[in-house]
């Protein structure tokens, strides 16, 4: 085959995959945006604030969070949340298929959360997740809301 046919080929198969909507490359997964969202409790509401997790070297999303609990606002923490994604986990979710994850909050007090949850995409870079905070050991808190991985 001749060099100019096979440059023309790879160019239009590269083509044919953004127009497929290929798998973001790694740099894409480098922060994930949460939207903020809320649960309900006995007499209440816990809302969860998340900014943008950030990936690091470890493949950890890690960020800061606030819990705000209505009307006991006694109950409010604020602390660091961790959770952990592998690529293979990455890629699943850019191909469209869901993944689960686990990861751990600790917050300003020291107190540790465990951290599970389920992300279902709806697109390569965005998609509903639900995300399971052991408080206790007999009070989980589930927090339904989206994601999106920046498109920057």
């Amino acid at each position: 085959m001749r060099p100019t046919l096979s440059i023309a080929l790879l160019a239009l198969a590269g083509t044919a995959a953004m127009l497929r909507g290929a798998a973001p490359g790694p740099a894409s997964f480098a922060r994930v945006e949460v939207a903020p969202t809320w649960t309900s409790v006995y007499v209440g509401t816990v809302s969860l604030t998340i900014p943008a997790l950030v990936r690091n070297a470890s493949g950890d999303y890690e960020a800061a969070y606030a819990a705000r609990v209505f009307p006991y606002f006694f109950y409010n923490e604020q602390g660091r949340i961790a959770i952990r994604v592998s690529d293979e986990s990455l890629g699943r979710l850019a191909r469209g298929e869901s993944i689960e994850f686990s990861g751990r909050a600790v917050n300003s007090s020291g107190e540790i959360r465990q951290v599970e949850g389920k992300a279902t995409p709806a697109e390569a870079t965005r998609g509903r997740i639900k995300v399971r905070v052991r408080v206790s050991p007999r009070v989980e808190l589930i927090f339904n809301t989206t994601y999106q991985f920046p498109t920057e």
